[in-house]
């Protein structure tokens, strides 16, 4: 059977661990070349290799999402190697978590610019491209945060939330193009990031959950390959959430 991204080109941000390391290697499992780009060149490289390495249609890029040149260089490269890029996947980011008695101004602007310029400048590098082939789709890393809320995280919270009103904006500008931009939302996912919460404040959160579990990377993964996919190929704009019913 013929895979979902059979010779697509796609690019993950924030992809050298977590749930960008695992949405790279479920883009490659359905037949994408990927690029996996991130400011930890080791790991992103280690990563790379451990998917597939350059011979199986997946290279490492080291990248800082905020900088103009670095994504325009990120892109750019990306389509002299492989010819083209079909799938943009946007989920570089950092936490700065502080109540707002404690938060720094630094720690707001920190959480801010990777986030919401970072992906305002993959959007408008990759929709340049693809503009000019008349396809491709980009994928938007929100968070149920940006939905909610939670305390402690007033700049991740804003900045997913933004993330969702660039996305809505961003689809509307380029889909005549034939460009699609969606966004997902993941909500309790385990990673090493929620491993290091105290085992009860887990639970609780995972009580929470109408599927009363946790959701596993590869579940985020799977939206963004639909989103990718022609399977979606009418569908822009749009934001779906990867929470197990959280929030509903």
């Amino acid at each position: 059977m013929e895979k979902l991204l059979h010779d697509k080109v796609a690019v993950v941000t924030g992809a050298a661990q977590g749930i960008g390391l695992e949405i790279a290697r479920t883009l490659h499992h359905h037949g994408a070349r990927v690029v996996l780009a991130d400011l930890d060149e080791e790991a992103t490289v280690r990563a790379a290799e451990q998917i597939g390495g350059p011979a199986g249609g997946c290279s490492g890029a080291v990248c800082n999402v905020t900088s103009e040149e670095q994504m325009q260089a990120l892109v750019a490269d990306t389509v002299d190697t492989y010819g083209r890029l079909d799938l943009f996947v946007n989920n570089a980011g950092i936490t700065r978590d502080a109540s707002l008695k404690k938060m720094q101004v630094s720690d707001f602007d920190a959480v801010i610019t990777v986030h919401l310029r970072g992906t305002w400048l993959g959007i408008r590098e990759a929709s340049a491209v693809m503009r000019e082939q008349k396809s491709g789709s980009i994928v938007n890393i929100s968070s149920l945060s940006g939905k909610a809320g939670n305390p402690g995280q007033t700049n991740y919270s804003a900045a997913k939330a933004g993330i969702v009103g660039l996305t809505k904006a961003a689809a509307k500008e380029v889909a005549h193009h034939n460009v699609r931009i969606n966004a997902v939302q993941p909500g309790l996912i385990r990673t090493p990031m929620t491993a290091a919460m105290p085992p009860e404040i887990f639970a609780q959160r995972e009580a929470d959950v109408p599927m009363k579990r946790a959701g596993e990377p590869s579940e985020v993964a799977g939206a963004v390959v639909f989103l990718g996919s022609e399977l979606s190929s009418y569908i822009t704009g749009t934001v779906i959430e990867v929470g197990g019913g959280r929030y509903m």
